[in-house]
């Protein structure tokens, strides 16, 4: 089991920035990747980043040049993730779920953080 906590959520001006933390724990030596989706009122749960224990990272083409994720990596792992938002936008209000993927006893399985809140006033 992989338990993960989020931090760094909250309100920011349209146009400000904000970084928001993934830290993993419980079964950590071989996490595949660590990412964020995040979802709207009303909409469905939508991929924001990733980053993989090899430094590969994939963003979605609505935060492309205004989100960067970065990550601790060790050896076959990625134990905790960042996620720095800058140029924050109203349509960027969400609450952001941390995610991480870990081999298990059947498959890949991923595991979810509580989600943080991010709030864009414009």
């Amino acid at each position: 089991q992989v338990q993960l906590v989020e931090s760094g959520g909250g309100l920011v001006h349209s146009g400000g920035s904000l970084r928001l933390s993934c830290a993993a724990s419980g079964q950590i030596l071989s996490i595949y990747v660590m990412g964020w989706y995040r979802q709207a009122p009303g909409k469905q749960r939508e991929f924001v980043a990733q980053i993989t224990r090899d430094e590969i990272t994939t963003y979605a083409d609505s935060v492309k040049g205004r989100f960067t994720i970065s990550g601790n990596s060790a050896v076959n792992t990625v134990t905790t993730t960042y996620l720095r938002m800058n140029s924050v936008k109203p349509e960027d209000t969400a609450v952001y779920y941390c995610y991480a993927k870990s081999p298990g006893r059947t498959g890949m399985e991923t595991y979810w953080g509580q989600g943080t809140q991010v709030t864009v006033s414009s």
